[in-house]
């Protein structure tokens, strides 16, 4: 007869503890989700340098060199802490490929793209067309892009936020709201609102995107 599967408070009790064991175990838990986080995030300037798990892995190490800090005064959920940090890495991964050489990496991107925009804009943009391969979508790429960018940049940076976390890396909406630091309440109105808000946005674009990854 097979062993009982530990639950996640029990995990937490002995990762607490000192075991090693559980402490992996927890890791390995929320490694898809992270991982699905870090696909979303990267700049698409270095998914060909840069793979996503190494990332991750990265960031177990480093969160497992300091998981006392996170036993010592658990505020937030394991996975939340774990995907700050992630997120830190992530960061220092952009600044270290693109910072220094932001100039250079600028003219990687086409002219339309070239212009101030948050993070979760960018990274929402380069999702919805990452898929625009039919011939005659592909035509008015460009143009597509950047509407699409210039309406995004539109939307309430909090809505943007939102549906990333929500729709994209799958968060549930007690945990968006943490992140966010809103009311739960709060984040699933803001949620429906901004995917009602996309939804027209991607219908009134060149053909109607009617094979973005939605």
């Amino acid at each position: 007869m097979s062993a009982e599967v530990p639950t996640t408070e029990l995990l937490l009790a002995r990762a607490a503890a000192g075991d090693a064991a559980a402490w992996g175990a927890l890791l390995t838990s929320h490694q898809e989700r992270l991982l699905r986080m870090v696909v979303f995030r990267m700049d698409p300037r270095l998914r060909r340098r840069v793979d996503a798990a190494d990332i991750v892995q990265e960031a177990f190490v480093q969160a497992s060199a300091h998981f006392e800090d996170y036993f010592r005064a658990p505020t937030v959920p394991l996975f939340l802490w774990l995907r700050g940090v992630v997120s830190n890495k992530l960061l220092e991964l952009h600044r270290h490929h693109l910072g220094t050489q932001m100039r250079d990496a600028n003219r990687e991107l086409p002219i339309e793209a070239r212009r101030p925009c948050d993070d979760t804009s960018a990274a929402l943009c380069a999702h919805l067309t990452g898929g625009l391969t039919r011939p005659s979508v592909a035509a008015v790429r460009d143009e597509v892009k950047a509407r699409l960018a210039e309406a995004l940049d539109a939307m309430d940076a909090i809505d943007r936020e939102v549906l990333a976390l929500r729709h994209f890396e799958q968060l549930t909406n007690a945990e968006a709201a943490q992140v966010l630091g809103i009311q739960e309440r709060a984040a699933a109105k803001r949620y429906l609102r901004a995917l009602e808000r996309l939804k027209k946005i991607l219908s009134a674009m060149p053909g109607g995107l009617t094979e973005v990854r939605l």
